[in-house]
């Protein structure tokens, strides 16, 4: 096949993106609501979640490589990867959905309903965008078309995390009126039926085109070791762990900032849905700046630059809004982008390890590095909930000087420690354009043979 032959049509990359604005209605609340969902509504302790939240996502992480393993050496006429879109799409809704319901039992029936949802949650959620996340390294062997659908990929994310960022709070309170619990419930209702349809949708509207070059026949035990050498996925992985550890901590961050910092609960969902439109403008010019720059020079100053504003936002009083909102302009724009390098990067490390080693495991490897965006949310997640606890946080009061200074902290300092480390960890990525094309280029002489 030719280059030419490569390119993928509107269509298929707006379908393909479908799936990823599925995903981010749910993955989002999580990102933005979860926390003040299980303080504020739930009524869990703040220390209490903390350790739940490490304990459900670390085991979790592991069943991400089961699915890729797994997905790896599916065998169907739609493929490895798309037939979970279609047989996950339905538990992934009603997991959604339970997990955002608070069942009327004791402290401790709570604490027992919660670890089990969210659990089951994680579950699905890996067995749906394990395989979603692969197939993205199956749909075309030309890493610019990687680029090009990761951009459009990522925009639909940030929509469906626009969609949310804008709408949850308003729902909740439409539906549940004056009953967040209910509110809560029948939001995530809404987001479940809307999310099935977009899966579905991309299942429908996408092909796999990559095959291996002959048919494999390997352990997963082998498949692991070529994992575990393959050194530019494993700087990715880290990349990837720090990545979403600080768009957790940030993101858990704003309706805490708001309802106890500025005295806005109200004012979050604007801060939010302006921080989306800048990112979704970010993610879907970078691939007009790739070509001139290559992903990992434009990964490097977009994480560096952002750190600077995140820093500098530390300063910003309660009645600042206009320069609140112009850092978080400029720390969106930059930092929208990196999600849809890292990915479109990871695609690469997959013919990286068929260069290498003569066999192919797309599946393991975006199934282990969504286990990085896990393991970073793991991290992220704990860490504002921790930092919640030692600054003395109590649900729906108002706050010590102490308090407010720990919700400031988790606004801005710590996920900056997040950005510097990503962006200074992305000198040790070994790959740049021309070694990929080289790779690239031998993999088709191969394939062709």
């Amino acid at each position: 096949m030719t280059q030419e032959n490569h390119k993928l049509s509107v269509l298929e990359k707006v379908g393909y993106a479908c799936g990823d604005g599925a995903s981010n209605l749910i993955w989002m609340t999580f990102i933005y609501f979860q926390l003040n969902f299980y303080t504020d509504v739930f009524g869990l302790a703040a220390s209490a979640l903390a350790t739940m939240l490490v304990v459900t996502r670390t085991w979790d992480m592991f069943f991400d490589v089961l699915i890729g393993t797994m997905a790896d050496r599916t065998r169907t006429r739609w493929g490895k990867f798309r037939p979970y879109l279609l047989w996950m799409a339905v538990p992934f809704g009603i997991m959604s959905v339970a997990t955002f319901t608070t069942p009327s039992f004791s402290a401790s029936g709570k604490l027992a309903y919660a670890y089990i949802t969210l659990s089951l949650m994680m579950i699905v959620y890996s067995a749906i965008n394990v395989p979603y996340g692969a197939l993205m390294g199956v749909i075309s062997p030309d890493s610019q078309q990687r680029t090009s659908i990761s951009s459009w990929r990522f925009t639909f994310a940030f929509l469906g995390g626009l969609v949310v960022q804008f709408s949850t709070l308003r729902l909740v309170a439409y539906f549940g009126k004056g009953n967040q619990a209910l509110g809560y419930q029948l939001t995530l209702a809404v987001y479940a039926v809307a999310a099935v349809a977009l899966f579905l949708a991309a299942f429908a509207t996408t092909r796999e085109r990559v095959q291996p070059v002959v048919e494999q026949n390997t352990s997963r035990a082998r498949d692991l070791r070529d994992l575990l050498a393959n050194t530019p996925w494993l700087v990715l992985c880290a990349l990837g762990i720090l990545s979403v550890c600080f768009v957790s901590i940030r993101g858990a961050a704003i309706v805490y900032y708001f309802k106890y910092y500025v005295g806005s609960v109200a004012g979050a969902a604007t801060f939010m849905v302006v921080g989306s439109v800048m990112s979704v403008l970010g993610t879907f010019l970078i691939q007009y700046v790739t070509p001139f720059t290559g992903r990992k020079n434009a990964f490097i100053g977009l994480m560096l630059l952002a750190t600077v504003a995140l820093v500098l936002s530390y300063w910003v009083g309660p009645d600042q809004l206009v320069l609140l909102y112009g850092y978080n302009i400029v720390y969106c724009m930059l930092t929208g982008p990196t999600s849809a390098l890292l990915w479109a990067m990871f695609a690469d490390t997959a013919d990286y390890s068929e260069w290498k080693t003569g066999r192919r495991a797309t599946g393991l490897i975006f199934s282990a590095s969504g286990m990085s965006n896990k393991f970073g949310w793991v991290i992220g997640g704990a860490l504002a909930a921790s930092l919640l606890a030692i600054y003395g946080f109590r649900a729906n009061v108002v706050q010590t000087a102490e308090g407010q200074h720990g919700i400031r902290l988790l606004m801005t300092i710590a996920p900056a420690v997040g950005t510097l480390l990503a962006g200074l960890g992305m000198f040790f990525y070994p790959l740049n354009e021309e070694s990929t094309k080289k790779i690239q280029a031998e993999l088709a002489a191969s394939r062709a043979k």
